[in-house]
Order: C-alpha cells, then sequence, then structure tokens
C-alpha cells in the first residue's frame, strides 16, 4: 500500500479539481480552501520523499498490450524528478495563497480558478513523475488543456479568449512534431521508458534518423517552452489573472520543454545528442534570448516586460542544453523558478493595489506607497540581472561558463542578453517606482494584503539564498549536482561589465528627473522602438499573412467548393437535366402514331445492330 504513495501527486489535485468544479461551484471560498490543502499536501508529500522517506518503487498500470511490449503507465522517482517536484509543488502551493488574496473581491467563478489551478498541477506533475513518454505526452496535453482554461478564465474579455485560442493552437504544432518524435523513439530504441533507453539505441550515434527524431521532440519543447518561432503565444498569456502568469512563468508549463530535453540526456545519454540537434537546439535558444531580451526594452505592460523576460531566461537554458550542460540548464531553471515567481507575484501585488493598472507610465512613486511589494521586486530583479550574491547570478554564470569552453558565438551573445536584461528591468525600476506618482491610481495605492505579502517575503529569501551550494546542491534538479565555485576570470569580468553597461545606459536614459515625470518613453518616437514595441512585427506577420493568408486561403477553396460544384454542379445542374428529360420525354409521349412507329422501328434496329455485333 505504502509503495503506492508517490500516486497522490496526481490523484490528490485531481481530487481537488473535480470537488471544485462539479461539488463546490457555488462555494468558492471552500473550492479554495480545497485546492490550497491539495497543494499543500503535495508539497508536504515531496519534502518527505526528500528528507528520506522510502516507500519503494511505485507500482506501474499496463495500459495495453502491444505485440513487442505493454505500453504501461507509471512513476519515475529519482533525483532528477523529486527535486522539480519541490520547484513545482512549492511555487504551486505559494500561488494558490497568494491567490486568496488577489482574486479577492473578483466576480468571475473563483470555484472554476482553483479547479483550473489543480488540473494545472495535476498535469505537470505526469510530465515530471512520468517514466515513459507516453505520460509524458498526456501531461504534456493535459498542461495545454489546463493553460488554456486559466489563460482564459476572464473569457469575457475578447482579448483573454483570444490570448487562450492562441496558446492553445500554437502548442498544437509543436505537439504534432513532439508525437512524431515520440514515434521515432519507439523505433529507435525499441521502448519509450526513460529506464529502458541506454544503451539500447538501434543505430549508431550521428545517424540522421536519429538527429530526426531528436528535433522532433524538440519541436515540443519549442512550443511548450515558447522558443522561436513558437514564442509568440507567451506575451499573450498576460491576459490571465497574474497568479496564472507566476504558475505558467515560473516553474511549470514553459520549463516543461527544458525539463523533458534534459531527461531524454539523462535517459539517451548526451551520446545520443548529434551534434545536428544540439546546434539546433543551442541556436534557437540563443535566437529566441535575443530577440526576447530586444523586445522587453520597449514595453509598457509590467507583465509583458517580465514575460518577455520569461522568453529570455528559457532561451539561456536551451542554449545549455544544446551545449550539452544540462546540470547548468537545470540550475538556471531552479533559480528562475523562484525569482520569476517572485517577480510576477510582486507585480501581481501591485496591480491590485494601483486597481488593475499595468502601464509602468501610469505608475510612478510606488517605493513610498508600497515599500515592502518594492522591496520583494528588487530582489526579484537584483537575482534576474544577476547582482553578485543573489542566486541568478551564481546559475547565469554556469550557463556563460559552458558558452565560453563550448562556443564563443553564444558566449558573446549571453553577454549581450544579459547587459540588455539588466537594462530593460533597471528601466522598469525606475518608471514604475522612482520619481512622483503620475496618476490618480498610483497617487492611491497602498500595501498589499498579508495573504499576499507573506509569499512574496518566503521567495525573496529563496531569490536571494537558491543559488548558493549550501541550499543548491541539496535542491537542484539534477542527480549529483554541486554548485560551481566562483573565480575570477573571463566570464565573471563580462557577467559583471554587462551589468554596470546596461544599469548603467537604463540609468542614462530613465534616472533623470524630467524622464521620470513624463508619460511616455522618450525613445518611444524612433523607428527602432516603434519596431520593437511592435514585436518585431513577427506576430503582425502571422495573423495577417501566415493566419490570414491561410484562411483567406481555405475561404476562396471553400467559396469554389460550395458555390461552384455543390450549388452549380450539383444543385443547379441536376436540376437542370431533370428539365431537360422532362422536355425530351415530353416531346415523345406527343400522341402521334406516326411518331412511335419511327421509334420502335429505331429501336428495333438498334436492338439487331447490337445483336450482329456481339454474335
Amino acid at each position: 500500500m505504502m509503495q503506492n504513495l508517490p500516486w497522490l501527486f496526481l490523484v490528490l489535485p485531481l481530487v481537488a479539481a473535480a470537488a471544485d468544479w462539479l461539488v463546490l461551484a457555488r462555494k468558492p471560498r471552500v473550492a479554495a480552501c480545497v485546492s490550497i490543502v491539495s497543494a499543500l499536501a503535495t508539497m508536504a508529500l515531496c519534502i518527505a520523499y526528500l528528507c528520506g522517506l522510502q516507500t519503494g518503487a511505485p507500482n506501474s498500470y499496463v495500459w495495453f498490450p502491444v505485440q513487442e511490449f505493454d505500453l504501461s503507465l507509471g512513476l519515475l522517482m529519482d533525483a532528477l524528478s523529486m527535486k522539480m517536484m519541490l520547484v513545482v509543488t512549492g511555487i504551486g502551493a505559494l500561488v494558490h495563497i497568494f491567490s486568496l488574496g488577489y482574486m479577492k473581491g473578483d466576480p468571475s467563478n473563483q470555484s472554476r480558478y482553483f479547479a483550473g489551478l489543480s488540473i494545472f498541477m495535476f498535469s505537470m506533475s505526469c510530465i515530471v513523475l512520468a517514466n515513459s513518454l507516453i505520460l509524458t505526452f498526456i501531461g504534456w496535453e493535459m498542461v495545454g488543456f489546463s493553460s488554456y482554461l486559466l489563460i482564459g478564465h476572464w473569457y469575457h474579455k475578447d482579448s483573454a479568449a483570444d490570448a487562450a485560442k492562441k496558446a492553445f493552437i500554437t502548442n498544437r504544432v509543436g505537439d504534432f512534431g513532439f508525437l512524431i518524435g515520440i514515434l521515432l523513439t519507439l523505433g529507435l530504441f525499441g521502448s519509450l521508458h526513460y529506464a529502458d533507453m541506454a544503451g539500447h539505441m538501434k543505430v549508431e550515434a550521428g545517424s540522421p534518423v536519429l538527429t530526426a527524431a531528436l528535433l522532433c521532440l524538440f519541436c515540443g519543447a519549442v512550443g511548450k517552452s515558447a522558443q522561436f518561432p513558437l514564442h509568440v503565444w507567451l506575451p499573450d498569456a498576460m491576459e490571465g489573472p497574474t497568479p496564472v502568469s507566476a504558475l505558467i512563468h515560473a516553474a511549470t508549463m514553459v520549463a516543461a520543454g527544458v525539463y523533458m530535453l534534459v531527461r531524454l540526456q539523462v535517459s539517451m545519454g548526451l551520446d545520443a545528442f548529434t551534434e545536428t540537434a544540439c546546434c539546433v537546439i543551442a541556436g534557437i535558444g540563443a535566437i529566441t534570448a535575443l530577440l526576447s531580451a530586444l523586445m522587453a526594452t520597449q514595453q509598457d505592460d509590467i507583465k509583458r516586460v517580465l514575460a518577455y523576460s520569461t522568453l529570455s531566461q528559457l532561451g539561456y537554458m536551451m542554449m545549455a542544453v544544446g551545449l550539452l550542460a544540462g546540470e547548468a540548464a537545470m540550475f538556471h531553471l531552479y533559480t528562475h523558478a523562484w525569482f520569476k515567481a517572485l517577480l510576477f507575484l510582486a507585480a501581481g501585488s501591485i496591480i491590485v493595489c494601483c486597481h488593475h493598472e499595468q502601464d509602468i507610465w501610469k505608475m510612478g512613486g510606488l517605493r513610498r506607497k508600497m515599500p515592502l511589494t518594492v522591496l520583494c521586486f528588487l530582489a526579484g530583479t537584483c537575482a534576474l540581472i544577476a547582482v553578485p550574491g543573489f542566486s541568478g547570478f551564481f546559475s547565469k554564470e554556469s550557463i556563460l561558463e559552458a558558452a565560453w569552453e563550448r562556443s564563443m558565438p553564444l558566449f558573446v551573445l549571453g553577454v549581450v542578453v544579459a547587459a540588455l536584461t539588466t537594462f530593460y528591468m533597471v528601466r522598469l525600476c525606475l518608471i514604475a517606482f522612482c520619481g512622483d506618482a503620475r496618476t490618480h491610481e498610483a497617487e492611491q495605492a497602498q500595501e498589499a494584503s498579508p495573504t499576499m505579502l507573506v509569499p512574496l517575503f518566503i521567495l525573496a529569501v529563496l531569490a536571494i539564498i537558491s543559488g548558493y551550494g549550501f541550499v543548491a546542491d541539496q535542491l537542484v534538479p539534477y542527480a549529483g549536482f554541486h554548485a560551481p565555485n566562483t573565480e575570477w576570470g573571463v566570464t565573471l569580468f563580462a557577467g559583471l561589465g554587462s551589468l554596470v553597461a546596461g544599469g548603467g545606459l537604463a540609468w542614462l536614459l530613465y534616472g533623470k528627473k524630467n524622464t521620470l515625470s513624463g508619460q511616455t518613453d522618450p525613445l518611444g518616437a524612433n523607428l527602432v522602438s516603434r519596431a520593437l514595441r511592435q514585436r518585431l512585427y513577427i506576430d503582425a506577420f502571422y495573423d495577417h499573412v501566415l493566419v490570414g493568408g491561410v484562411q483567406r486561403w481555405f475561404a476562396c477553396l471553400i467559396s469554389c467548393l460550395d458555390d461552384g460544384i455543390i450549388r452549380r454542379l450539383i444543385g443547379q445542374g441536376l436540376a437542370l437535366l431533370t428539365a431537360w428529360a422532362g422536355r425530351l420525354l415530353g416531346r415523345i409521349q406527343g400522341g402521334s402514331l406516326c411518331g412511335y412507329t419511327m421509334l420502335a422501328s429505331l429501336g428495333v434496329f438498334i436492338l439487331m445492330l447490337i445483336l450482329i455485333l456481339l454474335f
């Protein structure tokens, strides 16, 4: 009985979601408590396992038998999965608690909201604990479904409904490639179970077929982790409640792609990752990091700045995966989870206290109105821009170190992205927190409630200490991980140089008193800034050329089928043929005896001719 205790990671959130949706639809406070208890219970169970609880390997269950193997569902309880579960359940529990204060007074169906959070927790637990690619794919699709529910929670707003559809459809594009990759993996390894992959590769290392399989699997990561060119859904996902943004961006949905690739590297072995596949993965990650950082420099929505920051940091992680530095990727995923959750929840607190205002140019002076929240936000910012002593400094240095050892172009690009990160985060803090209040909403802002502040304090502490060896060595989701020692060298000086350059430039451009008192960006008038504000017109290209063009082409095709073939040829054509046949038969049946005799003679003649030809 005890050996099946790990299945509670899936059962508890699923039962909570069913109870919230089916039984507690009209009792939102009770529904919230049920979901919170479920999240806290799974976190406590995870901590118990990490502290040494032994229950044995959980049973796996045969889904359906196939000729050569049984397709079974089971859980994999190793260091990678269990430490990742601590990140997922820890942040999930804090988001649940924060949601109590954030959603207070919201007129929407809060029972449905907390049910969506529980479904999300169930889905991510499937991905993290899956012992095979099949269960991973089930969780993969469930995460897409639950994110659709949460992003579109305020579905009465067209922007939220459109964002939910955009996220769902964009992920389906990547998932199609992921499914093909799963089938290719089955053919190449003879199994979909992670434990059976190592040493069972049926082709030589470097085989084109193996490269194709890896790139198809990477397609799933491109969609779920919002890498270029499927990155367009993530900034629009900000239309959901801010706690949802924290849950999606911090350590769950968007980190699933990085986790899946590292899981495959551990299971297949690094030799299975061909040079071509690694170059593509690292290249896509680097492009995503750079483009996202550039676009973040001219965004005015506080949540959208953080969204592009997430894209950029995910690009860092993908770059590390492509460089075969999975431990560095998971180290940054782990630290990023805490400080990005902190930044989003602090942003949510600011938005609520500013009467749901999200434009940073309509804030100002918040350091005096919300000192505790601003202090927590600054702690997350310091971790994100890699200030020495904060967690992000250690993990970002490990990625830059891997790039320095393996690829000079990627190292240079990583340093440039680090400088851009510092620039747009210092810009955000100067505009939103310094100067005087620019609007009545900012003037009336006040500190958040305790239910919102307590999660911020916990995350702020983790944003500071989670990168140090005494914490990271125990909790980073990677077997045998040891936090690297910081040494004087090129990577350290490059990181510090990017910090000074980005922060100094932001201070020069936005630290002036007349700039802080204005309500528009002084750089917003030039052509480059407009392009960055419009996301380099990538979304417009998708909307008007790809999606719009395909829709117009299909509309034209359907119009031709409907009007030309179905209505004219089939509908009107059959009517005309029937009328013509009726007129012909009407002329034959004219009542003329001579005519009848002629037709009868013609029939006899044709019959005789047929008989002569046949016999």
